[in-house]
C-alpha cells in the first residue's frame, strides 16, 4: 500500500517545525506509520549548499552571491531547491512512501513558488513562474505530489517580532520586503491551489500551539488521510 505525503507549509515563524513534530507524534499514538522530513535538508550535501553558498547561514558558510539570496533571479534559485528535493526524494524519503508511510514534509515545491514568487511582482509572470516550478518539479524531476497540503498563516508583522528571538538569520529573513511579499504569494497560492489554510493569529493574539494542532489534525480527518 502507498503511503501519503501531507505538506507543512506556512509564512516565517508559523511554527512549521514545531507543528510538524507534533503530527508525527499523534499520528504515531493513532497507529500510523510515520516518517518527518524537511526542506531544504541541510545536513543532505544538497541541502548544504542551499544553506551555505545560497543563504549564507553563518554556521555553514557565507553566501557566494554578493547580492544577497532575497535578490538572487527567482529562476536561479528555484533549482537549488529544487535539487534538494530531488535528491533526497531519490536517496531518502522514496522508500518510506512505497512503503505504506504517511510522510509529512515540513516545506515543499510549494515553498519555492512562495518565496520566489514573491520576487516577481507582475502577476501574470508570477502566475507563469508558479507553472513553470510545478513543471519542473513535478513532471521533469518526477517529484511526488502531495496529497494534502496545509497552509500555516502568521501575518508579517507577528513574523517580524518572533523571528527576533532567532539566533541567527539568513538572507532571506534579513529582508522584510522578501518576507512580506512571500506572504502575498502564499496567501495567493493557497487561493489558486485550494491548499487548508489555518490562520494563526485570532483576536489579535497568536493562537496556542495545541489549538493549532487539533486545527490539522480535523482537516486531515476530514480529507480522509487518516480515520
Amino acid at each position: 500500500m502507498k503511503g501519503k505525503i501531507i505538506v507543512i507549509e506556512g509564512t516565517d515563524c508559523s511554527g512549521k517545525e514545531t507543528q510538524s513534530k507534533l503530527l508525527k507524534s499523534r499520528l504515531e499514538e493513532m497507529g500510523n506509520k510515520v516518517k518527518r522530513f524537511y526542506f531544504p535538508h541541510y545536513e543532505s550535501p544538497t541541502g548544504k549548499i542551499v544553506g551555505g553558498p545560497y543563504l549564507g547561514k553563518s554556521e555553514i558558510c557565507d553566501t557566494y552571491f554578493v547580492e544577497g539570496s532575497s535578490k538572487v533571479d527567482p529562476y536561479v534559485s528555484c533549482l537549488y531547491y529544487a535539487a534538494d528535493r530531488k535528491y533526497n526524494m531519490d536517496n531518502v524519503i522514496k522508500e518510506y512512501i512505497d512503503n505504506g508511510y504517511i510522510v509529512i514534509l515540513d516545506r515543499y515545491t510549494t515553498s519555492n513558488m512562495a518565496h520566489q514568487g514573491g520576487k516577481i511582482f507582475d502577476k501574470e509572470e508570477r502566475f507563469n513562474m508558479y507553472q513553470w516550478i510545478d513543471k519542473l518539479e513535478y513532471w521533469l524531476l518526477n517529484l511526488p505530489k502531495p496529497d494534502i497540503t496545509i497552509f500555516l498563516h502568521m501575518p508579517f508583522e507577528f513574523s517580524k517580532e518572533l523571528i527576533k528571538n532567532r539566533e541567527s538569520l539568513d538572507g532571506n529573513e534579513k529582508d522584510d520586503d522578501f518576507m512580506k511579499n512571500s506572504e502575498e504569494s502564499y496567501i495567493e497560492l493557497s487561493e489558486l491551489y485550494n491548499w487548508n489554510t489555518i490562520e494563526c493569529i485570532k483576536d489579535n493574539n497568536i493562537k496556542t500551539i495545541e489549538d493549532i494542532n487539533e486545527e490539522i489534525i480535523d482537516i486531515i480527518k476530514k480529507n480522509k488521510i487518516v480515520e
